[in-house]
């Protein structure tokens, strides 16, 4: 028997732990949804085709098995991350798997895959620079600046 997860709408999933490195597909998808008088939920969507490079004779790698998975994010940065993630880029993403059910264009009932993130982690790979913000001062932190 496996172990029940509430995801962000408060609904019991099943689940797996998922961990694994791919590269971005396409743009970053942001979107935001009313929470009432709350903050907005705001999701970061990522789709990713995390390979599985296999090593051959003569040194060179052949992807065997890899797969394209939709990655969402749940998190109030959500927005700013959008801008931070590119197509081509690889990360590193650790969430789980939950499964998807949704209805096509035509109404047929669908099944799918997709991993909701903890953490998506950049890596270096083809990045040119990093730029930090500097550290907010303690008089911003308790302002809320």
């Amino acid at each position: 028997m496996g172990a029940g997860f509430f995801n962000h709408h408060g609904d019991c999933d099943m689940s797996t732990h998922f961990y694994g490195e791919g590269n971005i597909g396409s743009p970053p998808e942001y979107r935001e949804f009313p929470n009432g008088n709350d903050e907005p939920s705001r999701l970061l969507r990522l789709n990713v085709y995390f390979d599985n490079p296999v090593p051959k004779k003569d040194g060179t790698f052949e992807d065997r098995g890899g797969f394209w998975a939709p990655v969402e994010l749940w998190h109030r940065d959500a927005e700013h991350w959008a801008k931070l993630y590119h197509k081509g880029m690889r990360v590193l993403v650790d969430g789980r798997t939950v499964r998807d059910e949704w209805e096509d264009a035509e109404e047929n009932e669908r099944v799918t895959f997709k991993i909701e993130a903890r953490r998506v982690g950049i890596l270096p790979f083809r990045i040119e620079s990093v730029k930090l913000n500097s550290k907010p001062s303690n008089a911003e932190q308790e302002s809320g600046e």
